[in-house]
């Protein structure tokens, strides 16, 4: 049985989860596409985090219980097509299989902290790569994103006995990159000439002037300052004590 475009976007989220099944797809598709996040933050894009909208109210359907872990799904975007659903939770990858399998799951939740009609005041956002303290290759370590990307993200459910729905794939994400400033070779316009010029000419001044405040201080504190050398004589007062002193020889008359 085949659909059109235009009676897809018609399907009810009921009708598409059955729809999904009827694919052959094997897992219950959520209509929802995880997205970056719209709100006026600092940094929603860095060189190894991106933040994402918390997917409010998308995990209502009966088949998915209040304890059934939701996992995002972190992957390459030309690795997406190779992705395979884990069995069980001790097949979990960790961020360490990245560079080989091309994706791995992190921020385990539960549907009861995506549920809607949240309180407004409160900042409803998933901020992916934000744990630099965990080890990326413990379960669910929410570990730095190790390059630019591009990135693609999906909510997984799972159950004891297995997979059992997940959403959309995300659009790319690109993430920031450091750039290197680097000088730009070539000719050096006329008012840069004349700006190192004239700077030149006021270093100069400044170190001469330095030097004559140097030399005038010097002079006139050791000009006014006897220096003894050592081929100066050194004059002493010869002291006769009382009692060795002999007063001379009176003659007799």
């Amino acid at each position: 049985m085949g659909f059109s475009r235009g009676q897809f976007g018609l399907l009810t989220p009921p009708l598409l989860l059955l729809t999904c099944l009827q694919l052959g797809i094997g897992l219950e598709c959520i209509r929802y596409m995880p997205q970056l996040s719209n709100a006026t933050l600092a940094a929603t894009l860095t060189q190894t985090t991106f933040t994402l909208e918390q997917p409010q109210g998308r995990f209502s359907h009966l088949n998915i219980s209040d304890f059934d872990p939701i996992w995002l799904v972190v992957a390459h975007s030309n690795a997406v097509q190779n992705f395979t659903a884990p069995q069980r939770v001790e097949d979990t990858p960790v961020p360490a299989d990245l560079p080989q399998r091309g994706y791995y799951l992190t921020l385990r939740a539960n549907r009861a902290l995506y549920l809607s009609g949240q309180p407004g005041n409160q900042l409803r956002v998933l901020r992916v790569g934000n744990d630099t303290s965990c080890s990326p290759k413990t379960r669910g370590c929410n570990h730095p994103l190790p390059g630019p990307g591009p990135y693609r993200v999906k909510f997984l459910v799972m159950s004891d006995r297995g997979p059992l729905a997940e959403t959309q794939w995300s659009s790319e994400t690109r993430l920031q990159q450091a750039e290197a400033f680097q000088a730009t070779p070539g000719p050096r316009s006329a008012g840069t000439v004349v700006i190192i010029a004239i700077l030149s000419v006021l270093l100069a001044v400044l170190v001469t002037t330095l030097l004559t405040l140097l030399i005038y201080t010097c002079y006139n504190t050791c000009g006014s300052t006897l220096i003894s050398g050592p081929g100066e004589s050194v004059y002493m007062r010869r002291y006769n004590p009382h009692h060795v002193f002999s007063p001379p020889a009176v003659r007799g008359s």
